[in-house]
C-alpha cells in the first residue's frame, strides 16, 4: 500500500473517531455561533492575543475551497502604529469603531493562488495552474469566491474561540491594495474587527427570510 493510501485511511479513521465523539453542536454552541451571535460596533478594552489570532486562522484554514485553492491573505492590524496607517483608509462612520477594536483583519484575495497548487494539491500537481493559465477568465471568480468563503469561515472561527467579530466593507480598497499588497497580485476584499464586543453597541437583529420564502426542496 502506497503512502497516499495510508494517508487516506488515516483521514477516514480520524473522521470516524470524531463522529463517535460528537454528532453535532449543542444548542448553546448554536446560539453562540449563529442564533444569538452579532456583528459588533464597539469593543471593550480587553486585548486579543497573537495566540488567539493564530487559533482563529488554524480553524479557518481547514474549511473547504475549490480544489483547496486557499486564496485568502490576511494582515492583522493590532499595534498603535499599524492603526495609524489603516485609519485614513477607512470610510466614515466606520473609522472610530474600527480604531477601537484591539485587532483588525484585512482580508485580501491572491489572484495568483494557482502558483501554489504543487503544495496545496500534491495529488495532482500543476493541474490547477494549467487550468488557470489556459483559462485566465476563471481567475477573478475563483479568487473572489474562495477568498470570500474563507473570510466567512474566519468570522465563524472568531466566534468559536470566544471572541466577537465586526466585518465591514467600509474602506478604500485601492488605497488598501497600495499599502498592504504592493508588488503582489493580492486585492483587498473587506475587513473584520476582532475583540470582546461591547454589548451596549449592538443593534436589533434585522429581518431574515423564512425557509419557505427562499428555499425549495426538489
Amino acid at each position: 500500500m502506497d503512502a497516499k493510501d495510508q494517508m487516506d485511511l488515516k483521514a477516514q479513521e480520524i473522521i470516524r473517531q470524531t463522529r463517535a465523539k460528537i454528532s453535532g453542536l449543542d444548542e448553546y454552541s448554536k446560539d453562540m455561533m449563529f442564533r444569538e451571535a452579532r456583528s459588533f460596533n464597539g469593543w471593550t478594552d480587553k486585548p486579543v492575543s497573537a495566540a488567539q489570532l493564530r487559533d482563529i486562522y488554524d480553524l479557518m484554514k481547514l474549511c473547504p475551497t475549490s480544489s483547496n485553492a486557499c486564496p485568502i491573505r490576511i494582515k492583522f492590524v493590532c499595534s498603535d502604529n499599524a492603526k495609524k496607517i489603516l485609519e485614513p483608509i477607512l470610510f466614515e462612520p466606520n473609522r472610530a469603531k474600527t480604531m477601537q477594536a484591539p485587532a483588525v483583519a484585512i482580508f485580501g484575495n491572491d489572484y495568483a493562488f494557482y502558483d501554489h497548487d504543487v503544495f496545496l494539491t500534491p495529488h495532482r500537481p500543476g493541474a490547477i495552474s494549467k487550468r488557470m493559465t489556459e483559462n485566465p477568465e476563471l481567475i477573478p471568480d475563483w479568487a473572489m469566491r474562495n477568498g470570500t468563503l474563507q473570510s466567512a469561515y474566519f468570522i465563524l472561527a472568531v466566534r468559536a474561540v470566544g471572541l466577537d467579530a465586526g466585518p465591514m466593507q467600509g474602506l478604500n480598497k485601492k488605497a488598501a491594495d497600495d499599502v498592504y499588497w504592493a508588488g503582489t497580485k493580492v486585492k483587498t476584499n473587506f475587513i473584520c474587527s476582532i475583540g470582546h464586543g461591547d454589548e451596549t453597541t449592538v443593534f436589533k437583529k434585522l429581518p431574515r427570510f423564512d425557509f419557505a420564502e427562499v428555499c425549495e426542496i426538489l
